[in-house]
């Protein structure tokens, strides 16, 4: 065994090469054409794998966008309904404080008037209180003045005289 490590030999040397190119035609013949395609075949899946991923990650992004973008739509409409529901209850109150401030000026005409009708009233049955007052105290001063017939024969002739025309 040392003699054939230590040792060039032509005829083994040939054999060898014999050996060795037969085999690389058998390989060529049998087992190329498969690994090549098998090769082929894995450089096409790694390829396909690539591209596969490629698409997803294209579609995440864009489904990212989507999202940023519904989620910017949400937010402006969220800040459209605050805003329109700010409108809304600012309309009620200021309706609420119109309606407020027409049935307080009812109720002060109403009050008013009430006043009136009863200070009209009142100012009536002063009159007539003051008239029968002033009656009878005319009646009293006319008694007592009237006791005497000088007096009344001069307040009758008194009276013709203002009653002519």
């Amino acid at each position: 065994m040392d003699k054939l490590i230590n040792e060039f030999s032509f005829g083994l040397f040939f054999w060898q090469l014999l050996i060795f190119i037969g085999l690389v035609l058998l390989l060529k013949k049998f087992a190329w054409k498969p690994i090549l395609d098998s090769v082929n075949e894995r450089e096409n899946s790694i390829k396909e794998a690539l591209s596969s991923a490629d698409r997803a990650r294209k579609e995440i992004e864009s489904l990212n966008e989507k999202n940023k973008k519904i989620l910017v739509e949400a937010r402006e409409e969220r800040e459209d309904l605050i805003k329109e529901a700010k409108a809304t209850s600012t309309k009620i109150i200021d309706n609420a404080k119109k309606e407020a401030e027409v049935i307080a000026e009812k109720l002060i005409s109403q009050a008013q008037e009430s006043i009136n009708s009863e200070k009209k009233i009142a100012i009536e049955e002063l009159k007539v209180q003051v008239a029968d007052f002033s009656i009878k105290m005319a009646e009293k001063i006319l008694r007592s003045e009237l006791k005497d017939k000088d007096k009344q024969r001069k307040l009758i002739d008194d009276l013709i005289k203002d009653s002519k025309l």
